[in-house]
């Protein structure tokens, strides 16, 4: 059966939705994906994969600093490491006709099609921290993983006198930032005479994790001298898994130099950490977008400087 709406009803309806039109700080006039905020600011949608990590929040900070400075309105959308959530979220920022959408993926891959949903409306997309496979960005900001890596590993080497029995925390897996710090690691310790692999597993980039994992590897190797994580909080769980084991001269390196990391290092508790600067990478990524919402052109890569944080 049909329902017929009075005039009066009619009336009520349309005005809903045109009030609703206006609500959000992120809304824009329907078909233009560039256009600005109600107040007339240019508004950008930052992805973050999750807020529960410190390098993260960070990023989202320095992101933030940088859009108010800049004048820009800033929607935040956090994954909590789920890449469905994350393909959601993008989405509602797609409806909410953002100028730029900075995304830092869950997963690199998973991504892609709802970033070529964003570009196909008109919206520039920029990658932070890691990178997207299988869609096209305006841009990519991040520290070089790969060099980074090979730092990590070299650094490691050197702490254990050229050769040892090391272990590999592995990030998520299908994140560029976890292939990349281990391509890097592994072009300095693999086929180098004297040194073993003992194990190499992912703990997902998560502190409980990288305790969990650490533990279970542990049990069956003893003789552990050093250990590579491909971040901070999971180098921050293998020594807490290696000191409650009573393993002592074990070199754990981590990646990012996070607040607790590099607390870690001063404390003598973890040997070294990667500096990746993530407030850096957020404060570039507002910079870029700007430019991007005001027409401008932006280089396809925009690197962030590496240091290593040590004892």
């Amino acid at each position: 059966m049909k329902r017929i709406l009075t005039p009066l009803v009619a009336g009520i309806l349309a005005f809903g939705i045109a009030a609703c039109s206006k609500q959000g700080p992120g809304s824009a006039p329907a078909g233009d994906a560039s256009a600005a905020a109600a107040d007339g600011k240019v508004t950008v949608g930052l992805a973050v994969s999750t807020l529960n990590n410190p390098f993260f929040v960070e990023l989202r900070d320095g992101a933030a600093a940088e859009a108010k400075k800049q004048g820009v309105n800033l929607i935040t959308v956090d994954a909590q490491d789920d890449p469905a959530k994350q393909q959601a979220s993008v989405e509602d920022l797609i409806q909410k006709k953002v100028s730029v959408i900075l995304i830092n993926p869950t997963d690199s891959s998973a991504v892609a099609n709802v970033v070529k949903e964003a570009t196909s409306k008109g919206i520039k997309v920029v990658s932070l921290d890691r990178s997207v496979n299988g869609a096209e960005v305006s841009a990519h900001i991040a520290s070089d993983n790969i060099a980074g890596g090979v730092m990590a590993g070299k650094y490691l080497l050197d702490k254990l006198g050229g050769k040892g029995r090391i272990v590999e925390l592995e990030g998520i897996a299908g994140s560029s930032a976890a292939r990349e710090r281990g391509e890097g690691f592994h072009q300095v310790v693999d086929k180098k005479e004297g040194v073993k692999l003992l194990a190499k597993q992912p703990a997902d980039f998560d502190r409980a994790k990288g305790l969990s994992v650490m533990e279970n590897i542990i049990q069956g190797n003893k003789d552990i001298q050093g250990v590579f994580a491909h971040n901070d909080e999971m180098a921050l769980g293998a020594v807490k898994a290696i000191q409650a084991a009573g393993l002592k001269n074990v070199a754990v390196v981590g990646f990012d130099a996070t607040p607790d990391a590099v607390a870690a290092v001063k404390a003598g508790a973890l040997s070294a950490t990667v500096q990746q600067q993530p407030a850096l990478i957020g404060q570039y990524g507002v910079q870029a977008a700007k430019k991007l919402a005001d027409g401008q052109k932006v280089d396809k890569f925009i690197p962030v400087p590496l240091n290593l944080v040590h004892q």
